[in-house]
């Protein structure tokens, strides 16, 4: 799943004329480096920071995030890693909503994911959160497993922190509980991240601080313990919001400086919303 982060890499060695050797050298085992170079190995941060110095490459240059495809056409994928990259919610409602990228969307599991984007899009867009809903709704209807996948459970948390924008807190942690059942048995992948944010979020949303707090605390280790970064500069961002609010100046300076030094150096866009 993380074959994008291994092509850029080979590609920029190649670029380089470097081999796997003299690029793995000093900082991992060749064949650690080939694993990565195939999708098959997800580098610690200490250790995709290593690599893209003795490459020359630009840590905002690299996306550690899966998008889902909803096509078979790699054309419209990209365009959609594209827009969901910069956070161009206008743009890719616009981009979802063109007839040439439905034509597009043939499989099921293709259906499940544009519903679900194009349910991100407006909830970022609307004031009216229906359509939102209803789209989120499309998304985890598409898909009849028991075993809910990592986007099923994206989709379920992200109705929830609709129904509880709505002011429906029994549905909104109805859908959490389902979003989050046995989430830690899971097979890792970092879009699981945004589940347990999104949880904090929603109890957050709610004025249920001390859940909140422990979502976050759930998700900071969750994160940090699969050698990731994604969406640890939205969860102290988050901390920071409630320190604030809570008059703990010292605990919001610090989970602030976190946030800005996770935001710098991995070039993550954090939610300016709270």
């Amino acid at each position: 799943m993380h074959n994008q982060l291994g092509i850029s890499l080979k590609k920029r060695r190649n670029q380089l004329n470097f081999s796997q050797k003299e690029t793995a050298k000093g900082i991992c085992a060749q064949s650690m480096l080939s694993a990565i170079e195939n999708g098959k190995y997800l580098p610690s941060a200490k250790l995709l920071i290593n690599l893209c110095q003795r490459l020359s490459i630009s840590l905002t240059e690299i996306s550690l995030l899966k998008d889902f495809e909803i096509s078979t056409q790699q054309n419209f994928n990209q365009k959609l890693t594209e827009l969901c990259n910069k956070h161009d919610y206008a743009a890719l409602k616009n981009f979802l909503l063109a007839t040439e990228t439905i034509a597009h969307v043939q499989t099921a599991e293709q259906t499940q994911a544009y519903y679900y984007y194009l349910g991100v899009a407006k909830l970022h867009l609307d004031a009216n959160l229906s359509e939102a809903a209803q789209n989120l709704r499309l998304a985890i209807s598409a898909e009849e497993s028991r075993t809910a996948s990592p986007l099923k459970r994206l989709s379920l948390i992200s109705l929830g922190l609709i129904k509880v924008k709505q002011g429906h807190l029994q549905a909104a942690f109805n859908l959490l509980k389902k979003a989050t059942s046995s989430i830690k048995d899971d097979n890792y992948v970092e879009n699981l991240n945004i589940v347990f944010y999104l949880a904090a979020l929603i109890n957050y949303e709610a004025d249920h601080i001390n859940s909140a707090l422990k979502w976050l605390e759930d998700a900071i280790t969750y994160i940090t313990a699969h050698n990731s970064h994604y969406m640890l500069a939205n969860c102290y961002q988050l901390r920071a919001q409630i320190a604030k609010e809570s008059g703990q100046a010292d605990q919001q300076l610090e989970a602030h400086r976190r946030s800005l030094f996770l935001k710098d150096l991995f070039g993550e866009k954090t939610n300016e919303e709270l």
